[in-house]
């Protein structure tokens, strides 16, 4: 890490920079010219394997050849689209190190998990009861979890022990239902001492 780096505050880290302009010379290719393009391949390695098929004095299925040749030419597809991506000099980066470019297009499990956490909490906040059913439940998976990974017990297998690992605050959270939703400040106190556990 730079010393730049290191100095960088929350804000430059999550900035927006505007993207890359396309390279110039390629051309997006429409599902119609992948299609053309594929079957023009096909057709072209069929052609050459007929021939030289022949020529060592072998018949095949014409028909045979051509579903092995496209076949090969979608599992080559599918390969490629799954592979690691490319580095700006184009070869795969090594050791999985990226180029430091964000793919946007890519789906992103920390995004995934905000918002699985974001909008449940942002429809529970003038509803008591949502907030009861949805994330009270959370958060107690989330308590008998790290009991269950640090201290080898359950609020259900052991609750003595596991009130006295939460302290009587966390415990009477998870047990008592609010009458309101608590504010993001008394969520981030409770969050705090879930993960003192």
């Amino acid at each position: 890490m730079t010393e730049r780096q290191r100095g960088a505050s929350i804000d430059d880290l999550l900035s927006f920079e505007e993207e890359r302009p396309a390279q110039p010379g390629r051309r997006e290719s429409g599902p119609l010219r992948t299609v053309v393009n594929v079957l023009g391949i096909a057709a072209a390695a069929t052609v050459v394997l007929v021939a030289g098929l022949r020529v060592v004095g072998l018949r095949v299925s014409l028909l045979i050849l051509v579903a092995a040749v496209l076949t090969l030419l979608v599992v080559r597809r599918i390969v490629a689209a799954l592979a690691p991506p490319r580095t700006r000099t184009g070869v795969p980066s090594p050791g999985g190190e990226e180029d430091g470019m964000y793919n946007w297009t890519a789906r992103d499990a920390l995004r995934t998990a905000i918002n699985g956490w974001e909008w449940p909490l942002d429809w529970s906040k003038t509803n008591p009861e949502r907030f009861t059913e949805v994330i009270l439940p959370r958060l107690a998976e989330l308590a008998d979890e790290r009991l269950r990974l640090k201290h080898g017990v359950t609020r259900e297998a052991d609750p003595t022990r596991a009130r006295a690992l939460l302290g009587d605050r966390l415990w009477t959270f998870l047990e008592t239902p609010p009458r309101r939703t608590p504010s993001p400040r008394d969520l981030a106190v409770i969050v705090a001492e879930l993960e003192k556990i």
